[in-house]
């Protein structure tokens, strides 16, 4: 049963974490876009990086032929801003879809849409968020994709950003055989004022697909 998003309207709605940052995504930040969250459980990445997620206990992969790769979503849809434009939005999806296609063509042909034997890799841009550096950590949630608000007395300083996804994987009876969640570390901004670029998220999205393919090969290589 898909678990009920618990995501806030896409706005520049802020909250101010208490604690230090978890290197998983939270469960009360989970968007609603997978099937199943109460099946994920803490993983390692194959570059190291912590992962929850879930893979179909002994799935066989050989079964595949090809994969197609489904446009990525920005979810739950946000609104562009002065300070995310559209282009930018518009940017992480297409540079998404880039690199999956780019990583799994490297094992499976690609296919145009489903079929028999056909893998289908659905991803979504689920969150990003910013911390100014010496301050508080600030998270927006769930996708405005803005760095995070601060005063004018300290909006020079340098702000770390993080994007977060969240993927699913089926096979051709449209029946589930895995699911990731994770973060990532986005180009640091010089300060608050500055705009977010597609960009600035590209060395994310370049780890986040090279592991997909990675860890489609170590379940190939079992």
């Amino acid at each position: 049963m898909k678990t009920k998003s618990l995501a806030l309207p896409v706005s520049l709605a802020l909250i101010i974490l208490t604690g230090c940052t978890s290197k998983y995504v939270e469960p009360e930040q989970y968007s609603g876009f997978l099937i199943d969250y109460s099946i994920l459980k803490e993983d390692k990445s194959p570059s190291g990086a912590p992962v929850m997620r879930w893979v179909q206990p002994g799935v066989d992969v050989s079964r595949f032929t090809s994969v197609y790769i489904e446009p990525s979503q920005l979810y739950p849809q946000p609104q562009p801003t002065e300070k995310v434009p559209a282009s930018t939005l518009q940017g992480i999806t297409q540079y998404y879809d880039q690199v999956l296609k780019t990583q799994f063509a490297k094992a499976l042909p690609l296919a145009n849409g489903p079929g028999p034997g056909v893998l289908i890799v659905r991803p979504a841009i689920t969150a990003v968020s910013a911390k100014t550096k010496g301050l508080r950590p600030y998270e927006v949630i769930p996708i405005a994709l803005v760095a995070a608000g601060v005063s004018v007395a300290t909006g020079i300083r340098d702000q770390d950003t993080s994007l977060s996804t969240e993927a699913i994987f089926l096979d051709s009876d449209n029946k589930v055989v895995a699911e990731v969640v994770r973060k990532g570390a986005g180009k640091e901004l010089e300060n608050s004022s500055q705009v977010l670029q597609a960009t600035d998220a590209r060395a994310v999205l370049d780890g986040w697909a090279a592991d997909m393919f990675k860890s489609f090969e170590m379940l190939k290589s079992k």
